[in-house]
């Protein structure tokens, strides 16, 4: 393998659906990078690799380990002190706690969940049209979407949307300090929300893990917390910038666009598709816990490994001209959810939600374009969940 210097990481975008031109120079399948700290750690960038490596048990997601690749100040101030869950721990514990939670993000949950996720993108669309031109659609429609739907998943009362929003708004943006404060303020409103719902049960994911788990003394208090943490928060913000920057690639490929309005069962496919030439979750981390030998190169026990969906999507090995978009490709096999044993739980609603909020958006408002030039909508930094910061639409 030839090394490459060990470039920074992570790095802004030039264009919002393009990986940063600055990790052109690296090479695959893997490569060094500096992380904000100054220390180098290995940077997955091939296909095939990527997946040997993320169904790897030699590779631990575990961020309390001594050694964790941190890839900015304020991730390592909101893991500090959180109670590890879920997306957070290895097997077994792991497996324990996906297993409690398949069934509520199986394909048949998911199916029964398509005409009330129908019902929110309707009345969100009534409320733009009845407001008229011009919208901005991440606050009008993005992020409400997949608010709305996790909200009524789980059983949190959407009117409280605008408080965990906010929270959720400064742990992927604000200063470390403002991300530790977020992590606090929304451990304490979900512990409050556990104690009303104790008191007074309603019929969401949260109820049914309170009445079957932590009443029964199987689930402890604190985990509950923190997997309530992990779904509320990732159940929105990876789907509403899916969306937004969704949008805003397909108004910048009218072509593409005009392709899915003529034939809507390609939607589906579109789905995934745009899920690989995004790839908005760009940074997916790992720490070895034993050398792994791979591809000729040797990762060391405590060493730290990120994996890029930005390139790993754009591997030529595994999609022919993967810089275009093409509707008619298997996409299928792209890391965008992840791999193996931490592969996304929640890919099915997010589907199902791409897929009919971008249906239904294009169906009932043709006419939809940008209300600014697109050179000048800002879009956010490498360093989060890469979408756009704000998306002005006219019809």
């Amino acid at each position: 393998m030839t090394q490459s210097a060990a470039l920074p990481f992570p790095q802004d975008r030039t264009c919002p659906y393009h990986p940063p031109v600055g990790y052109g120079p690296m090479s695959r399948p893997l490569s060094r990078i500096t992380l904000y700290d100054g220390r180098e750690v290995w940077v997955v960038t091939g296909h095939a690799v990527a997946r040997e490596l993320m169904a790897d048990q030699r590779l631990s997601v575990e961020a309390w380990r001594d050694g964790f690749p941190i890839p900015d100040p304020r991730f390592a101030g909101v893991v500090r002190d959180r109670r590890p869950t879920l997306c957070g721990t290895d097997d077994p514990e792991h497996n324990v706690q996906r297993r409690r939670l398949i069934p509520s993000f199986s394909l048949k949950r998911t199916a029964a969940l398509r005409p009330q996720i129908q019902r929110t993108v309707d009345e969100l669309i009534d409320r733009m049209v009845a407001q008229g031109p011009p919208a901005e659609l991440v606050n009008a429609f993005a992020l409400p979407v997949p608010s709305m739907v996790i909200c009524s998943l789980l059983g949190v009362p959407y009117e409280d949307h605008e408080f965990f929003e906010a929270q959720c708004r400064r742990l992927s943006r604000g200063l470390p300090a403002d991300a530790y404060d977020a992590g606090a303020r929304l451990d304490t409103y979900l512990s409050e929300l556990i104690d009303r719902k104790q008191r007074t049960p309603g019929d969401g994911l949260l109820d049914d893990l309170i009445r079957d788990q932590l009443n029964e003394g199987i689930m402890e208090r604190a985990d509950l917390v923190s997997l309530a943490f992990i779904l509320l928060v990732a159940g929105h913000e990876t789907t509403a910038n899916m969306l937004s920057l969704g949008t805003f690639t397909l108004l910048q490929h009218p072509e593409k666009l005009a392709e899915l309005r003529a034939d809507p069962s390609l939607m589906p496919a579109a789905v995934d598709e745009l899920m690989r030439f995004l790839s908005i979750a760009d940074g997916l981390l790992r720490l070895a816990v034993e050398d792994i030998e791979i591809a000729g190169t040797t990762i060391r026990a405590g060493e730290g490994v990120v994996f890029t969906p930005s390139l790993i999507n754009r591997d030529t090995d595994a999609f022919e001209n993967p810089d275009v978009l093409d509707w008619h490709r298997s996409a299928r096999h792209h890391v965008a959810f992840g791999f193996g044993t931490h592969q996304c739980l929640g890919q099915n609603l997010a589907r199902a939600e791409m897929e009919i909020a971008l249906r239904t958006l294009f169906d009932r408002l043709p006419g939809l374009r940008l209300a600014a030039p697109a050179e000048e909508i800002p879009f956010k930094p490498g360093d989060t969940i890469q979408g756009m910061l704000e998306l002005p639409v006219t019809w």
